[in-house]
Order: structure tokens, then sequence, then C-alpha cells
């Protein structure tokens, strides 16, 4: 086979601390209940569908305090996510050490890179990925929320992806304040 026909490969690379984080500080104002977070398998179908190739999904967990969510670690891998449980010293972002590093190691190779977080600590890693004019890179977020940083990529080719309105990675609807195209106000929703 040769590298013309070789199959590329979305990585879908998941910063859950910081999802999480976000739905809970930012939207609901208090830590998510189970209907209110992210069905993952939703993100799985959307990034093979999107980009109609296979996908290699990573979700990066804090395992510093010694301990594993076991049920929900068997959920993401029944789904055919590959957790990465990390752990080092309590200054330490362990989950932001090592994405910046899986980034940094997907730069070196060929696939696409869809990143769910907010984050702006990415921004450099996102920056080279971008700049490769053979690669497709794309975040999941909520568009309100994404750092500054990221969001200045948009202009560099970085694709966005709402969580909520494109992914339709819930199943409700979470209490948010947006802007609305106009093309898409339903005045329905609001009566």
């Amino acid at each position: 086979m040769s590298t013309e026909d070789a199959v590329r490969t979305t990585y879908v690379i998941v910063d859950g601390e910081n999802i999480d984080a976000t739905l809970g500080s930012s939207i609901f104002g208090g830590r998510p209940t189970p209907d209110q977070r992210p069905r993952w398998d939703r993100i799985m179908t959307f990034a093979r569908q999107e980009w109609a190739q296979p996908v290699k999904a990573l979700f990066f967990l804090n395992a510093s305090n010694g301990s594993l969510p076991m049920q929900f670690i068997q959920a993401l891998t029944a789904m055919e996510y590959q957790v990465i449980p990390l752990s080092g010293e309590s200054y330490e972002k362990v989950v932001d050490i090592g994405i910046k590093r899986t980034l940094a190691a997907i730069a070196l190779r060929e696939g696409d890179v869809l990143l769910a977080s907010h984050d702006g600590d990415f921004a450099p890693e996102v920056e080279a990925l971008v700049d490769d004019e053979d690669r497709r890179v794309g975040l999941l977020a909520f568009r309100e929320f994404t750092s500054g940083a990221l969001a200045s990529l948009t202009a560099r080719g970085l694709q966005t992806f709402d969580l909520e309105y494109d992914v339709k990675a819930f199943n409700v609807q979470l209490p948010r304040l947006r802007i609305i195209p106009l093309e898409e106000f339903d005045p329905l929703r609001y009566l």
C-alpha cells in the first residue's frame, strides 16, 4: 500500500477536565448532572462523519489523586476511546502537559485533529498544526467560552464545531446565552 492509498486518521483529543469545568462553572453554575454532560459517543460519531475517515480518540484524565473513575473509564473504553490517566506533582497541569505533548507528536505525522477544549494553553501546538496546509484541524467547544488565543486561529484555518449545536452532544438544551445568526433564529423556541 502506498502512502497515497493510506487511510488518514482523525485524532480526537479530549480535555475532559476543561469541558466539565466549562459546563459546571460557566453554563450551569454548579456540578453538571449526568444528563447534562456530553454524550461522548456522539462526539465519536460526529468525528467519523465530519471528515469521513477513521478516528483515534484519546481522553485525558488527571489521576494524580491515585484513583480512577472506573465506571466512566469502562464506558469510554466501550465507545472506543483510549483513556490516558496521567499523574504528576500538585503544581503540574498533567492533562495540559499530556495534551500538549500529544499535539506536538501528531505534528510529526499525518492525520487530522479535533481538539475538545477551550484552553488557550494549547494555542501554540494548535497553531503549528493549522500551519500545515495538508492537515485539517478543528476545535470541539462552546464558541462563547473558547479562549481568544484559540479563537484567533480560525482566521488561519482552525475549524470550530459547537458541542451543542454542531455536534449535538447533549440530551438537554443547555442554558446558554449566545449570539444567534438570523438564519438560525426560531421564535418558537422562545414562546
